[in-house]
C-alpha cells in the first residue's frame, strides 16, 4: 500500500513470538521509546470505529479523543473482535491497511518527529514513517488525545 502510493518508509523486525507491550518492543528494536507509537481501535456511542495512534508510554484519554472523533464517548474495541474488525491482532495493528478504512487520528505529539515508528501490520514487524505520510494514507488527522499532554 505504501509503495503503490510513493510513500517512503523503513521495515524494522524483531525476534518475538507473543504478544509485548510498545516499550519492551522499541527497545528490542534499538529505536527510542518516545517515536514508537501504537494503535488502539475504539467505538464511538454512533457506532462508527476509529483509529487512534498515541506514543506506546502514554495512555490515551477517551474524553478528549471523543471530542476529536465528534462522539460523546468511545470506548475500546474488545481484543477478541480485533481481528474480525481489522485483519489485525493485538500486538500487530497497523493503522495502515485493516480490512476497513477508518476514521484516524495520530496524537500530535507526533508533529514535532520527522519519522515515527508504528506497527508494520504484524508482531515483530515495524515500520518507520513520517506522520504526514501516515495521515495521507489513513486520510487521518492530527489532534491532542493522550493524558499527559
Amino acid at each position: 500500500m505504501l509503495d503503490r502510493k510513493g510513500i517512503h518508509y523503513k521495515v524494522l523486525t524483531y525476534e518475538c513470538k507473543n504478544f509485548t507491550d510498545g516499550v519492551s518492543m522499541a527497545e528490542a528494536e534499538g529505536v527510542p521509546v518516545e517515536l514508537t507509537y501504537k494503535t488502539i481501535v475504539t467505538q464511538g456511542k454512533s457506532g462508527n470505529h476509529y483509529v487512534l495512534v498515541i506514543p506506546v508510554a502514554e495512555e490515551i484519554d477517551l474524553k478528549k479523543a471523543a471530542a476529536a472523533c465528534g462522539e460523546k464517548s468511545l470506548e475500546m474495541v474488545h481484543v477478541k473482535d480485533l481481528f474480525a474488525l481489522t485483519g489485525y491482532v493485538r500486538g500487530g495493528c497497523s493503522p495502515i491497511g485493516m480490512k476497513k478504512q477508518f476514521a484516524t487520528i495520530l496524537d500530535s505529539s507526533a508533529e514535532s518527529y520527522p519519522e515515527i515508528y508504528i506497527s508494520g501490520g504484524r508482531i515483530g514487524l515495524s515500520l518507520c514513517v513520517a506522520p504526514p505520510d501516515i495521515l495521507s494514507i489513513t486520510r487521518g488527522k492530527f489532534s491532542q488525545i493522550t493524558r499527559n499532554h
